[in-house]
């Protein structure tokens, strides 16, 4: 500001922003459930649909999906298929890009109630919300329930 025709100067911090690398602004977010990540690991007959919807997304989670891939696997051993392909598919999983995240109990017990889904997958469901991103599931019932619930959020 100037008084008077003076100009006056001020000695203050710069700004700075700071942006993350242009890779991270093309990569929307996706969340993506147990059902749609255990088709691609696991080598299930949905896997290249699955494939498809995942690329070129930031993959999200609620942290419950670590346990929900190991339940896949304890099942998998169960039903006897081959150590070596379970070691590999857990291997897998581990090398993924999936930003976990801890659920609002809350939100989460009363989009249960809401939509008449498990506990579980209503942490997926919020998370959606939470994030303002598509959900990708296998699960018809989840599928219509975050059509529905997301679908409002228009």
């Amino acid at each position: 500001m100037s008084r008077k025709g003076a100009a006056v100067t001020t000695k203050g911090p710069a700004l700075i922003v700071a942006e993350p690398p242009a890779t991270y602004l093309i990569r929307p977010p996706l969340v993506v459930d147990c059902s749609v990540l255990s088709a691609v690991l696991f080598e299930e007959p949905m896997r290249d649909e699955a494939l498809r919807h995942l690329s070129g997304k930031a993959l999200h989670a609620p942290t419950l999906l670590d346990h929900e891939i190991a339940s896949v696997a304890a099942k998998k051993q169960r039903q006897h298929w081959p150590a070596e392909s379970i070691a590999m598919a857990l291997s897998d999983y581990a090398k993924q890009e999936i930003v976990l995240h801890r659920a609002d109990i809350a939100a989460q017990v009363a989009l249960a109630n809401q939509y008449g889904l498990s506990a579980y997958d209503a942490a997926y469901l919020w998370l959606a919300a939470e994030l303002k991103a598509p959900l990708a599931t296998f699960d018809a019932k989840l599928g219509q329930a975050a059509l529905q619930h997301l679908g409002e959020m228009k």
